[in-house]
């Protein structure tokens, strides 16, 4: 090799071998920079996990305590998760006033709720307890399950209303803290009618609320 070509490779050579060092630079950072991403990613994906199985665990314990409700008075609807009052309320028509044969029951269904929610020794756990008062519609394609919607609606609401105060008359109580009794009316609508005259009655739905665990 002649002195000539000495001169020319080395300083080649040199500049080959900081490109690849400095390629080789880059590709560590990257190769970093997407290390820590994962890493970060798999801690918050764990930190989610940890809630969720907490919730799940709450969750657990809220339904084994749900099952101390009465069956005589209380049953889980599997079809639209939710707890079910059983008292069978049947109200008079155009009525909002609970008929004198269902006070006992109700009273005693209410007491044994406030038993059971009272029994749950976890104070983060908060519960929205919804009266749905219902109406009994009219035979299908009758108009007046249009014309009368609106009255329904607030015949219904009210029929709730009344047993929230015979619940607060009969000295029944919920921990104000976690729960949110919540008066509704449904009126001609509503999931898991019968289509007769049962349902002119109330459902009652409990619904616990966990999703502020992750704050």
């Amino acid at each position: 090799m002649s002195k000539e070509s000495r001169d020319f490779f080395w300083p080649s050579y040199v500049d080959l071998m900081t490109v690849l060092f400095l390629v080789m630079l880059v590709l560590f950072v990257l190769s970093f920079k997407m290390f820590q991403d994962k890493a970060m990613e798999n801690q918050h994906t764990l930190a989610r996990l940890e809630v969720e199985l907490e919730e799940k665990k709450k969750l657990d314990e809220i339904k084994s305590a749900l099952s101390r409700l009465d069956d005589r008075y209380f049953q889980y609807n599997e079809q639209h998760k939710r707890h079910e009052l059983l008292v069978d309320v049947l109200f008079e028509q155009s009525r909002a006033e609970i008929p004198q044969r269902a006070l006992a029951p109700l009273r005693r269904a209410g007491e044994n709720l406030s038993q059971v929610i009272n029994s749950i020794d976890d104070k983060e756990v908060k519960y929205l307890i919804v009266i749905d008062g219902r109406a009994a519609s009219y035979p299908k394609g009758d108009p007046r399950n249009i014309t009368e919607r609106e009255y329904a609606l607030e015949l219904s609401y009210k029929r709730a209303v009344a047993l929230m105060k015979f619940w607060q008359r009969s000295g029944i109580k919920f921990p104000k803290d976690q729960i949110e009794l919540v008066a509704a009316g449904s009126g001609f609508e509503g999931a898991g009618r019968t289509g007769d005259i049962r349902d002119r009655r109330f459902v009652i739905q409990i619904l616990p609320k966990v999703g502020t665990l992750g704050d």
